[in-house]
């Protein structure tokens, strides 16, 4: 039995879809906060459990009979550490045999702000008596996709990233991978580095789509600074503006760069092209 936690998210989904490929549904457990968002995952025979993280108790009986979890990354910066740490503390009370937690990419010497309850989780993690698997997730494609209607509309592509080569993946990619580990034999005390076999610039982003919609869309590199004000003027929250300007620095000093294919090995095939994902998300 896999449990999945996080399951009605983006990669929670991506993942059961993939493992609903070579495993029985039955075998599959979605742990979520809201059940009801979970009914289309119940409707496919998957097991939809309560679980919530500021419910430390709920976890023990979402983690029942569990041979394996997959511990999806929070996406409540500030509380990560802790949220993760309930998780752990459940898996071990359960003997699970594998716990595999999706971290960042090189997280362990990452200069990203977001590396920083990455650390803390790998760290707890190593001490923790648990056998588990980190599968470090580079940038998802998607960071970028999801807001080129912006950019195609101003004509301009803004950042902070400079010339910092970028070696994203599709989602489903990640999730394929993140699958195939699960169902893997042997994979406790492995860490995966997982990134696009190929990476780009933002300026070359930003030609790619101009080739693809005849529009001239031309990145406008800024300071850090100036790039986060420019987050919050057009209303992303203070905090997030910072994470994501601190992002592109992280990116321009090579944070999110990797060529050691590891993620198109483990799905045996190539990761999703930069144009492909353009290409579907115009």
């Amino acid at each position: 039995m896999i449990v999945i936690t996080g399951a009605t998210g983006q990669l929670g989904r991506l993942v059961i879809a993939s493992l609903l490929k070579t495993i029985p549904a039955s075998s599959i457990v979605a742990a979520v906060r809201n059940l009801d968002k979970a009914k289309d995952l119940a409707d496919l025979g998957v097991q939809v459990r309560y679980a919530d993280y500021s419910q430390p108790q709920s976890w023990d009986a979402a983690l029942a009979g569990a041979s394996k979890v997959l511990l999806i990354s929070s996406s409540e910066v500030g509380q990560r550490f802790a949220q993760h740490r309930t998780v752990i503390d459940a898996a071990k009370r359960a003997n699970v045999k594998l716990l595999a937690y999706t971290s960042l990419l090189h997280a362990d010497t990452s200069p990203l702000g977001l590396a920083a309850e990455h650390q803390a989780t790998e760290q707890y993690l190593a001490s923790a008596n648990v056998p588990f698997v980190l599968l470090r997730h580079g940038w998802y494609t998607e960071n970028y996709t999801s807001s080129l209607a912006q950019s195609i509309a101003h004509g301009a592509l803004y950042g902070c990233a400079a010339d910092g080569k970028i070696a994203s993946a599709s989602r489903a990619d990640y999730a394929q991978a993140d699958a195939t580990v699960l169902i893997t034999e042997n994979q406790a005390g492995k860490v995966y580095e997982l990134a696009g076999d190929s990476a780009y610039t933002l300026t070359e982003l930003a030609a790619q789509v101009s080739l693809q919609t005849g529009k001239t869309i031309n990145y406008i590199n800024l300071p850090e600074q100036e790039y986060q004000a420019l987050l919050v003027k057009v209303g992303l929250p203070e905090a997030f503006a910072q994470l994501i300007a601190d992002s592109d620095t992280g990116a321009s000093q090579g944070a999110l760069y990797d060529d050691s294919r590891q993620l198109s090995q483990l799905i045996g095939r190539a990761t999703t092209p930069l144009k492909v994902a353009i290409a579907a998300a115009i």
